[in-house]
């Protein structure tokens, strides 16, 4: 997406227009009756341009040219300059009034993030969260936020800071905008996730392009942003356009075993549920029939029933009978081990070290084992 920025000097103040003719008349001995006369105006309008409480039109403008010989691209520019002064003082007017609310967001975590800049005074700061979300007040942002959040579908137990949540599912958007896809295809994401399925005995540095490559080729933008505080997401699932979906995943859990389940269960919501609702998980608690299925999808997907069923009958679930049946299927030991924790067939404390543990890495803004 090309990066349009333009910068505008506005001074600390700027006097009217007005002020700049009376010293013009001034120095030339005009009065502004004989002004009015010359340019066949009432003297009124020009006593209130001269007090600033009118502004030059282009009309006047040209007027003012022929009359005084200053062009009227001269006097167009003083009251643009003018008036974009006094709509900046309405502004952060405006702008200051919103402090309050701009303060229910995490300011430090999306600053900490690079998220939004470390602005300077209240003004800066609100016009900064402002343009992260998009909108143009916070009462906009609440119309916008409410219509999103009658479309998420959550666990009863998930129990997010509404705000926080909003500023992870926005971030996960704006990055999304940098990853070039192709029309959503059905039969080709499903094709994918099976190649994508191999991915998971990969480190971070190699499946992470991988994935986002191999998705957006389908139809679907696959973004990692970390988990804000209370924001208590590992996943989310939407669609941005009839023929764009989005993938967000946060790491939060912070295993292999529940990246690449939430993956999964994120990718069953897109190939078996509608284009309107908006998914967003932290447990693996289904409270609906869609989690249930995409749920089912995902356990099924990357562990075969029928496959899982005969391990669990003939083998103890030591390490090393681990290892030798993640590989036989094709995917990370640590997958295997999440799945017979989640199913009680071994404790939470056991087996853990087949496990790999994710963590970010700022510098890079990527995952590392």
């Amino acid at each position: 997406m090309a990066d349009i920025r333009t910068t505008e000097y506005l001074p600390d103040s700027v006097s009217p227009p007005g002020e700049t003719l009376r010293e013009l008349l001034e120095d030339r001995a005009i009065s502004q009756a004989e002004l009015a006369s010359r340019m066949g105006r009432p003297r009124k309008t020009i006593s209130e341009i001269a007090s600033g409480k009118a502004a030059i039109t282009p009309e006047t403008a040209m007027q003012l040219a022929l009359v005084t010989g200053v062009p009227a691209d001269f006097w167009n520019a003083r009251e643009r300059a003018y008036r974009a002064y006094l709509a900046s003082l309405e502004e952060a007017r405006r702008l200051e009034d919103e402090y309050a609310f701009c303060r229910k967001f995490p300011l430090r975590a999306m600053k900490e993030s690079g998220w939004i800049p470390d602005a300077k005074g209240r003004v800066e700061l609100v016009r900064s969260v402002l343009s992260f979300f998009g909108v143009v007040s916070f009462s906009q942002w609440s119309e916008v936020y409410a219509q999103s959040q009658a479309a998420f579908r959550m666990s009863q137990a998930f129990a997010p800071d509404e705000y926080s949540l909003a500023a992870w599912m926005r971030r996960g958007i704006l990055e999304s905008m940098a990853i070039d896809t192709k029309p959503f295809d059905h039969e080709k994401f499903s094709e994918t996730l099976k190649a994508v399925r191999a991915l998971t005995c990969e480190p971070p540095a190699t499946f992470m392009p991988k994935l986002r490559d191999a998705c957006a080729a389908a139809g679907v933008a696959v973004v990692f942003v970390p988990e804000l505080p209370r924001s208590r997401a590992s996943g989310a699932t939407r669609w941005v356009s009839p023929e764009r979906a989005l993938i967000q995943l946060s790491l939060r859990y912070k295993t292999n075993d529940h990246l690449w389940f939430t993956f999964f269960h994120e990718a069953a919501h897109i190939l078996l549920h509608g284009k309107k609702l908006i998914f967003v998980e932290s447990t693996k608690t289904a409270d609906s029939v869609e989690e249930e299925q995409a749920n089912r999808w995902a356990s099924d997907f990357l562990i075969p029933p029928a496959t899982y069923l005969e391990f669990c009958m003939t083998e103890l679930p030591s390490a090393q009978a681990v290892r030798s049946f993640a590989k036989s299927i094709g995917i990370a030991p640590g997958i295997v081990v999440g799945r017979l924790q989640h199913d009680g067939r071994v404790p939470h404390s056991h087996l853990n070290d087949l496990k790999e543990r994710y963590q970010w890495a700022p510098a890079e803004g990527s995952a590392s084992d």
